[in-house]
């Protein structure tokens, strides 16, 4: 799992509830990391390949968000294999890593390896952290039409730097001078822990903002396309307001853990003596939310999966080729097969408004269908049956 303290352990000198938690049963929390993000990684993986008998999709034109849902999932993949590298060698070597524990020891790859193995899944979860704030704020340009695929440099260039950039002034910071002397005080975790944290409490506070503004602003749009809401239309938002509601349910269930449980942590930091009787309750609070994020951190990459695109089935298709999103093809298609052409003794001036009304509501149907592309699991008579879909 990611958690601030598996860097914290690299220190030969860490602190007491660092050691409480790390040497609780180190080979079943390490069995379950492994086994959990093993099943997250085959279920993850095997969501993302074609299936067979589904019609082939067309990545959109003018939108990042299916590229920022991909880079998602490629996040949690790559932190999973993280996880699986890391708890097996912790596993298959247990003297390599008690090489951690010597202070002033010779032997640095010990150390080497446990500083690298943690910043590696601390980077690309915090990575993914920074990729679903910016889908959050893709998915609100896209509504207010001010997205296209020309923002996903943007989006690479914060994300990525932002991640590194907290990622390594953080480590820095807790192991200045020296990892021999890492975690001589609170002023060197502190801003560890910040760091670290700092964009999933951004995603916790602000994406439920923008995921509001965004749905109230697909109203909007659905209303001014004949100035009255219809059920179909208010069917339709709602299924865009529940993928957002999904997406933030998998992100609290999978991070919740991790809050509580380093909230139990440091106010045992703070204590003279953590193993006093009347802190039993406390630290066993500590120990389960210690193993329930084991279980849940890697499990976000398959949940994240079902949120996104719904569960795709388990008939793979090895012929590779590009799905056309349903919600997509009938939006970009509509416009073309059912405007009708004006007649030659219209005036001009009807024929140009004609022409801007069709220009707008494909730009609508455009965004709604950026919103939810990639979620097969909606209601297909929906789809088909609302105006969205149906010329003007």
């Amino acid at each position: 799992m990611a958690s601030p303290r598996l860097e914290t352990y690299c220190c030969p000198n860490r602190d007491a509830a660092t050691q409480l938690v790390m040497s609780f049963q180190p080979d079943v929390f390490c069995g379950v990391c492994i086994g959990s993000a093993s099943v997250s990684l085959l279920l993850t993986i095997l969501q993302l390949l074609p299936k067979k008998g589904q019609s082939p999709r067309k990545m959109p034109k003018a939108s990042s968000s299916s590229t920022i849902l991909l880079l998602i999932s490629v996040c949690d993949i790559l932190g999973g294999l993280g996880m699986i590298f890391r708890s097996s060698v912790w596993l298959g070597f247990p003297s390599f890593i008690a090489n951690i524990s010597v202070v002033n020891g010779t032997d640095m790859w010990p150390s080497a390896f446990c500083v690298g193995s943690a910043m590696w899944i601390q980077l690309l979860y915090s990575a993914g952290f920074w990729w679903l704030f910016c889908y959050a704020v893709d998915s609100y340009l896209v509504v207010r039409r001010s997205a296209g695929l020309s923002t996903i440099v943007l989006y690479h260039m914060m994300t990525w730097g932002l991640a590194v950039m907290l990622c390594v002034e953080g480590i820095a910071l807790l192991y200045y001078p020296s990892l021999s002397s890492c975690e001589n005080g609170l002023e060197h975790a502190i801003p560890h822990y910040i760091t670290t944290y700092a964009p999933l409490l951004l995603v916790l506070v602000v994406n439920p903002i923008l995921f509001r503004r965004t749905v109230s602003a697909v109203a909007s749009l659905l209303k001014g396309r004949q100035g009255i809401y219809t059920e179909n239309e208010r069917r339709l938002g709602t299924e865009i307001q529940i993928r957002f509601f999904k997406i933030m349910l998998v992100f609290v269930i999978c991070w919740s853990s991790n809050i509580i449980n380093e909230s139990l942590l440091f106010y045992l930091e703070m204590q003279p003596d953590i193993n006093e009787m009347p802190l039993k309750n406390i630290r066993s609070a500590a120990l389960i939310t210690w193993i329930i994020m084991g279980v849940l951190n890697p499990m976000q990459g398959f949940l994240f999966t079902l949120a996104f695109y719904g569960w795709t089935g388990w008939r793979v298709d090895f012929k590779w080729r590009k799905r056309e999103i349903p919600w997509e093809s009938m939006s970009s298609s509509t416009v073309g097969e059912n405007a009708y052409p004006s007649p030659v003794n219209y005036q001009s001036n009807i024929h140009d408004s004609k022409k801007i009304s069709a220009t707008d509501s494909q730009q609508t149907d455009e965004a709604i269908s950026m919103l939810s592309e990639g979620n097969t699991s909606g209601d297909d008579r929906l789809t088909r049956s609302s105006p969205i879909y149906q010329g003007w």
